[in-house]
């Protein structure tokens, strides 16, 4: 059940109520346009904000500190990113009269002192009588469309936060600079190979690119963007590339190649066919070969490598994965990554996961990134990303921890990878 409130309204409105997040209760195009289904599902859940939205673009709502039988303590009137001519502030209209700040109707949904309801009367509409306990324009609230698109309903859940880290970490420049000194002499134990190759395989939009260009501003000592990065519903990587970072401007490489991939798509034939990634992963496809997400490469292609040497293989995965989506991934998307584990696993290549985006996951690990691993939510998210992908929670670390830190580590061994010639090179 995936939210319709972008990632950046629900920072909007949580940044007015704490150290917050939402978790989608009731979905009405899912679960009914019924006050029985809103009932079932949302009463005495504790604080609620209610949304609806209108096919003129609108989105508007309420919150409530709690929704029961007994009247809320705290209510108000939302209107996030409502007006098409107005997508940055969110409007606030506190209730007038506490004591009738919501009201418990069988046949309707979210119902504001008698002012403002949505799922109406068990329908796909809205009641507007603004003035009686919100005073609020209609017009600017939802534009004087009452014919609602969609209903949600998310519990506000109040974040945890532990005094101590639940992982170790040290956030000293001295251990900064002793691992990325460490990395810049690291060699392999198989002379054949001198660069360790790091797959970097997740879905598009994740950051599999940005990641890269973090580690490589790092070591080169200033903002850089090789990888072409951005914001697409689609992969903005089309081609199988090769990144050598070096230490410094005209430095030597490290003894790390990071290799960036199309990103993974949900839907057959789009994005990068797991074809593909099986022949990235025995080397055979060349640098800067271009995606065809309806057909894998083939052997009698031109360019294709038909004897690989190990240094052409991978030796490394690193499944990227953005925090902000891990619990609303969608189920073929999930099959997908847990088709590609099975065949990496077949091969004995060591693994782990890098989650990304944490800071606009939790509010807390926005304040201060040393926040991370002191964060309930992170660490729900983190096994959360454990169970699905099943990779141990170990193995699970932040790319912008790893980004402020230095960038990966020496070691890339997976703990619980079976022996192979890949694995032994770390």
């Amino acid at each position: 059940m995936n939210p319709r409130l972008t990632r950046n309204q629900q920072k909007s409105i949580c940044s007015q109520l704490g150290s917050v997040r939402l978790k989608l209760l009731y979905k009405a195009s899912i679960h009914g346009f019924t006050g029985a289904a809103f009932h079932q599902l949302c009463d005495n859940q504790g604080p609620t904000v209610s949304v609806g939205y209108n096919a003129s673009g609108y989105v508007f709502g309420g919150y409530t500190s709690n929704l029961s039988v007994s009247l809320a303590s705290m209510c108000m009137m939302i209107r996030p990113f409502s007006s098409p001519s107005n997508k940055k502030n969110l409007l606030k209209y506190p209730v007038t009269i506490p004591n009738y700040a919501v009201i418990m109707i069988a046949n309707s949904g979210p119902y504001f002192g008698d002012t403002l309801a949505l799922v109406n009367g068990g329908q796909a509409n809205v009641y507007s009588n603004p003035g009686n306990y919100y005073n609020f324009n209609a017009a600017e609230m939802h534009g004087n469309d009452l014919n609602l698109t969609e209903c949600e309903v998310y519990q506000v859940e109040a974040f945890k936060e532990f005094e101590t880290p639940w992982r170790p970490m040290i956030w000293e420049t001295e251990k900064r600079t002793k691992m990325m000194e460490s990395i810049k002499v690291y060699s392999p134990t198989v002379s054949s190979v001198s660069q360790l190759r790091v797959l970097l395989i997740g879905p598009v939009g994740a950051g599999k690119s940005s990641f890269f260009n973090s580690i490589n501003s790092v070591f080169r000592g200033h903002v850089t963007s090789q990888a072409i990065a951005g914001s697409s519903t689609s992969s903005l990587t089309t081609q199988f590339r090769t990144y050598s970072v070096r230490a410094g401007r005209g430095g030597k490489p490290l003894p790390i190649i990071l290799c960036d991939t199309m990103g993974l798509e949900e839907n057959t034939g789009a994005g990068i066919d797991i074809d593909d990634i099986v022949n990235i992963l025995k080397g055979h496809l060349p640098d800067c070969y271009q995606f065809n997400p309806s057909v894998a490469l083939q052997s009698e292609v031109l360019g294709y490598r038909k004897s690989p040497h190990l240094k052409d293989k991978i030796h490394c995965v690193a499944y990227v994965i953005d925090a902000c989506k891990v619990s609303i991934m969608p189920a073929k998307l999930e099959e997908k990554l847990e088709a590609i584990r099975r065949k990496v696993n077949i091969m004995g290549i060591p693994q782990l996961v890098l989650m990304t985006k944490v800071d606009e996951a939790c509010p807390f690990v926005s304040q201060d990134i040393r926040n991370i691993y002191k964060s309930s939510y992170i660490k729900e998210m983190m096994q959360e990303a454990s169970a699905r992908l099943g990779v141990p929670l170990s193995c699970i670390v932040s790319s912008e921890e790893l980004q402020r830190r230095v960038g990966v580590g020496p070691k890339l061994r997976h703990p619980a990878a079976p022996p192979s010639s890949n694995a032994s090179l770390c």
